[in-house]
């Protein structure tokens, strides 16, 4: 950030990890295509492989399992391969990207039929509210004979903050980003249950084991990897159990003076970091930009759709009325935040709150 900013969107990105841009540094210099089998070429795909095990680890899964895309966003492409007699059910706060390509698949429109998917977020990215994934209903598998349920689980905001094992969560497939963990934009990953075997997310030249052709952003994937390993580093050292006290601070402060403002979520179970707050009549959209004025930069909500004129879908579905939905405001810090700048942030946005409740006395 500049002189003079604070950054407090960390659920849009997160500030790029010193052990990630210097991961991708090094790799820029690694001139192999990491399917030529020279020496080059291996060299380039050491880097993927290595960064592979890394992803593999913070996610608890296998490296056979992960794919690496563009992002969250390709990765949940999986969906369009669900089988059109089965029903995609997609859960009402899930991001935007689920619904997208849920709604290109047939099998949306008949959940009933012999079988359906299920596509939910662990952790969403505008409450921050955690979703216990639902048991199975049997092993089986969606793509094969057995047709039976399935489970997807976009775990981009909650990887690296709270502990996850994809292979304790019961999830078919799962979906994340490095930039939610401090690697590069431009990079994620889809997580395969072993067995499984959906259609490809790009043809081509088969890269990725057939599931992913393109060649690989081999820098992108080396940060991706050192931001893996990073992340699990601090949340092995309860480093988010500091954040999750600095969020508590922030909203102790605002909610002692601020007595109309209502916190969305804080009776359970949420990530670490995030706090969402409605003061019914003041939009959004207005203290984003009084905020950026002020030196702080925040949220109305999801980055994949607050810069459009519209609702949260996500409120709207947890019974929040339009003047409230319009009215929310996400502040959203990591381990780099200081209490000093949590403070700072809670006197501007106060000092903007009383000359609100002036106006619209």
């Amino acid at each position: 950030m500049s002189a003079g900013r604070v950054y407090l969107d960390w659920n849009a990105t997160a500030p790029l990890r010193p052990e990630a841009r210097a991961a991708m540094v090094a790799a820029l210099d690694v001139a192999g295509n990491p399917s030529s089998v020279h020496s080059e070429g291996r060299a380039a795909r050491g880097l993927v492989e290595a960064a592979r095990a890394e992803v593999a680890a913070l996610a608890g899964a296998k490296p056979s399992e992960v794919v690496f895309t563009s992002g969250a966003t390709e990765a949940a492409r999986v969906l369009a391969a669900v089988p059109a007699d089965h029903g995609i059910l997609v859960d009402e706060t899930a991001h935007d990207a689920l619904w997208a390509h849920a709604r290109t698949n047939t099998g949306h429109e008949s959940p009933t039929g012999p079988g359906h998917i299920l596509a939910m977020g662990l952790a969403n990215s505008e409450t921050g509210i955690i979703t216990e994934p639902p048991a199975r209903i049997d092993g089986r598998h969606p793509f094969g004979e057995a047709r039976a349920d399935g489970l997807l689980l976009d775990i981009t905001q909650a990887i690296g903050r709270i502990p996850f094992s994809f292979h304790w969560s019961g999830a078919d497939f799962a979906v994340l980003s490095a930039h939610k963990i401090g690697g590069p934009k431009g990079v994620g990953a889809l997580i395969i249950r072993d067995g499984l075997d959906p259609a490809a997310l790009q043809l081509g030249g088969g890269q990725e084991l057939g599931r992913r052709s393109g060649t690989e952003n081999v820098a992108g994937i080396a940060g991706f990897g050192a931001a893996a390993v990073a992340a699990a580093r601090d949340l092995d050292a309860g480093v988010w159990n500091g954040v999750a006290q600095l969020r508590n601070i922030l909203e102790n402060t605002l909610g002692s003076a601020a007595k109309e403002t209502i916190f969305v979520g804080n009776d359970r179970a949420r990530l670490p970091n995030t706090s969402l707050f409605v003061t019914p009549g003041w939009k959004g959209e207005t203290q984003v930009m009084q905020m950026d004025l002020a030196g702080f930069a925040v949220s109305s909500g999801s980055a994949c759709s607050s810069g459009k004129v519209k609702q949260s879908r996500v409120l709207k579905a947890m019974g929040l009325d339009d003047r409230a939905a319009e009215s929310a405001l996400r502040v959203s810090i990591g381990p780099s935040t200081t209490e000093d700048e949590v403070m700072a942030f809670a006197g501007a946005w106060l000092e903007q709150e009383k000359k609100f409740r002036r106006r619209a006395a």
